[in-house]
């Protein structure tokens, strides 16, 4: 059986770059080499995301992710906000997830919604090499959805998620995909920001998270914002009381 904790080293570099992930260049740089998950392309791809993110300035970086991440709804690292957007869908499906996390013993660590991507792939990392495989192949539509739209900006963050798409093993048709948002506007402008929570969400065809994903999805609260560099943590449930304020919905 591999070691899954790939997963977690991509969870942390999907996440709001920190000053405690800055330091650490060269243990990550060396860890990817070492790694036994990735084929050479999709390493070398991920090599040059380490490259070329940890030799320039952190404020940078940040300031960066801001731009791509917190902005509109096409690039949210929410996985329900790709599948239910504002619907009211998205209540339950944020409590069976949590359910789904309690179940294999785990606790949030930290106020942030439970399908908050870097959390979710942190969560797969602690599963096994066959249940992390597939849980990823539940959501592998929409990573394929944000690798495809980080590529259309010419933007290497798409590694980390093509990255994900390898390592579960998912079929997915990328070029098909490419052609579905090949016309998409970017809504990340300033008119487009104040439209973009009435669109509707993406939808795909079956199933995603245990057949239906359940999903649901709002806009970051500031009490979720990534500067305030909370890191993404889960706890034993056993050892903690289960904090049903943890969920921020």
């Amino acid at each position: 059986m591999k070691d899954m904790k790939l997963l977690s080293l991509l969870s942390r570099l999907i996440d709001y770059p920190t000053e405690q992930l800055f330091a650490h260049h060269q243990d990550i740089v060396d860890y990817i080499q070492q790694d036994d998950l990735l084929d050479v392309k999709h390493k070398n791809a991920l090599l040059a995301f380490v490259d070329q993110r940890f030799n320039g300035e952190l404020l940078d970086w940040q300031s960066e992710y801001d731009g791509l991440f917190e902005r509109g709804r096409m690039l949210s690292l929410l996985l329900y906000e790709h599948i239910h957007g504002e619907s009211r869908d998205r209540g339950q499906a944020m409590v069976d997830l949590l359910k789904q996390y309690r179940a294999a013993g785990l606790d949030i660590g930290v106020h942030e919604l439970p399908d908050y991507i870097p959390l979710f792939v942190e969560f797969a990392s602690t599963q096994g090499e066959e249940n992390a495989r597939g849980w990823l192949q539940d959501v592998a539509p929409i990573l394929a959805l944000l690798a495809v739209r980080l590529e259309k900006r010419d933007c290497n963050y798409a590694a980390l998620f093509t990255s994900l798409l390898h390592i579960s093993g998912a079929s997915i048709d990328m070029q098909d995909i490419a052609l579905q948002v090949a016309n998409e506007k970017r809504d990340d402008g300033k008119k487009a920001l104040d439209k973009v929570w009435e669109e509707e969400a993406v939808t795909f065809g079956g199933d995603a998270v245990n057949g239906g994903c359940p999903t649901e999805q709002s806009k970051p609260s500031e009490s979720q914002r990534r500067d305030l560099d909370v890191p993404i943590q889960f706890f034993d449930a056993s050892e903690v009381k289960q904090a049903d304020g943890a969920l921020r919905s």
